[in-house]
C-alpha cells in the first residue's frame, strides 16, 4: 500500500484526514487551533480536513488547504501517515510536507478562512503547544531531518574522526548517532562529550549508542537503542530522544512499548556488511512502517540517491554510515 496519493483507504470505521505540515522559507511551520466545541477542540493541529470518497489523498489535501488557508499547494511530498484510536473513534492521519505554495501565505498570527487560529512556529518550539495525542508523531517528523548518520567505529586518531564529522556537519547533517562499539566506556565519554560540542555549534542533534545513563552527562540529544539494548529495557529512558534499531514486527511492538520517538528499520537493501541478511526491500518496508505510530528512517544499503524512494514509501528518510560519512 503506497503512500503516493493513490486511493489506499482505510476501512470504513476509520476517519481519514490529509494534513500538511506547510513549511515558509524561513523554515517555519503552519499550526492551527482546532474550534473549542468540536473533537479535541482548543488544542493545536497541522491544517487539512477529512478524505472524501473518490479523493487521492493529494486532491483532498489541496482542496482542504484552499478551502482552509487559501494557497495553492505547488509542492508537497508524503511525511508520515499515523493512525491512532481514542476512545469514541479512530483517525488516520495522512500527512504531507508542504514547502511551496502559491497565493499568499498566512499572516504570522491570524486567521484562516474558517475563522481559526494560526501561527507559523519554528520546529523546536512546537513542544510549547498542546496537541492531541494524534499529532506527536507528527510533531517529531517535523523536527527531525531527512538524514540520519550513523558514526563507523573511530580508529584510534580521534582527530581524524571529528575532523570528518565536522565536514559532515558543514555539509548539512543535523542528525548524528555515535555508535563506537569498539572503544572503552571511558573512551567512548571522551569522544562523546568532543562530538557534542561538534554538533552543538552545528545546531545538531547527537543521539548516544551507549549506555542511555551517559546522555545527561555528555548533554546529547537522546539515546539510541541498538537491538540487544531494546529487548533488555522494560521501561522508557529517561532522555529527550529515543530511538530504536529494529528488524521485525516483534522489536517494532517492543519500541512502540518503551515509547520511541523515532526508529530504524533494516536492511531494505543488501549490504556487504551482511551479506546473508535477506533485505525487507522497499514494499516490506512501508508495511512494517505503518506499524511503528512514529518516524522511521530507512537503513541498510541505502545512499542519498534512495531519499526519494524513501519518502514514497513512507520513510522519515534514510540512515546511512559510509553513504553519510564519506563526503
Amino acid at each position: 500500500m503506497l503512500n503516493t496519493g493513490a486511493d489506499s483507504r482505510p476501512p470504513e470505521s476509520v476517519v481519514h484526514v490529509a494534513a500538511a505540515a506547510i513549511f515558509d522559507e524561513q523554515g517555519r511551520v503552519l499550526i492551527a487551533r482546532r474550534p473549542v466545541h468540536v473533537h479535541q477542540g482548543g488544542l493545536w493541529e497541522f491544517p487539512g480536513g477529512k478524505v472524501e470518497r473518490g479523493e487521492t489523498v493529494r486532491d483532498a489535501l489541496a482542496r482542504e488547504l484552499r478551502e482552509e488557508l487559501g494557497i495553492d499547494v505547488q509542492r508537497a511530498r508524503p511525511l508520515i501517515r499515523v493512525r491512532h484510536d481514542y476512545p469514541d473513534k479512530s483517525v488516520l492521519l495522512d500527512v504531507w510536507r508542504v514547502d511551496g505554495f502559491g497565493s499568499e501565505a498566512p499572516s504570522v498570527a491570524g486567521k484562516g478562512r474558517e475563522g481559526q487560529s494560526l501561527v507559523w512556529v519554528q520546529p523546536h518550539e512546537l513542544s510549547g503547544y498542546d496537541f492531541p495525542a494524534a499529532n506527536i508523531p507528527i510533531v517529531t517528523a517535523v523536527q527531525l531531518p531527512d538524514y540520519y548518520l550513523v558514526t563507523p567505529n573511530p580508529d584510534d586518531d580521534f582527530s581524524a574522526f571529528l575532523a570528518q564529522l565536522d565536514t559532515c556537519l558543514r555539509g548539512g547533517i543535523r542528525l548524528v548517532q555515535l555508535r563506537a562499539k569498539t572503544l572503552s566506556d571511558t573512551d567512548y565519554l571522551i569522544l562523546a562529550k568532543q562530538c557534542q560540542g561538534l554538533c552543538e555549534r552545528h545546531d545538531a542533534a547527537l543521539m548516544l549508542n551507549a549506555d542511555p545513563e551517559l546522555v545527561a552527562e555528555v548533554g546529547a540529544a537522546g539515546a539510541h537503542l541498538d537491538s540487544g539494548r531494546l529487548e533488555s529495557l522494560s521501561e522508557r529512558p529517561d532522555v529527550k530522544w529515543v530511538s530504536a534499531s529494529c528488524h521485525s514486527p516483534a522489536q517494532l511492538r517492543q519500541a512502540e512499548k518503551l515509547g520511541a520517538d523515532f526508529m530504524m528499520l533494516s536492511p531494505v537493501a543488501a549490504t556487504a556488511s551482511h551479506p546473508d541478511t535477506v533485505p525487507l526491500g522497499w514494499e516490506q518496508f512501508q508495511v512494517l512502517a505503518e506499524l511503528a505510530h512514529c518516524p522511521v528512517y530507512a537503513l541498510g544499503g541505502m545512499t542519498p540517491a534512495d531519499l526519494q524512494q524513501a519518502f514514497v514509501h513512507g520513510a522519515q528518510g534514510v540512515a546511512a554510515i559510509r553513504a553519510l560519512w564519506d563526503v
